[in-house]
């Protein structure tokens, strides 16, 4: 995973952060979910680069 594709997924998490919050205080349940579910998505991406990451490490680790 590259670091464009980490600064990207942590840019969407803040954008649904804000997303969250500004449904919160303008009582849009709506944009509140979207918010929540932009979040959601982009934990979802974190963990799978952290997958990737972990199995880079393995294979780097059994070729040495």
């Amino acid at each position: 995973m590259s670091f464009s594709d980490k600064a990207g997924n942590k840019a969407e998490d803040l954008g649904g952060k804000a997303k969250e919050a500004t449904g919160r205080a303008t009582n849009d349940e709506n944009l509140e979910a979207e918010g929540k579910g932009d979040q959601t998505k982009a934990s979802a991406k974190q963990a799978g680069e952290h997958v990737k990451d972990a199995a880079k490490d393995v294979k780097d680790g059994l070729s040495k």
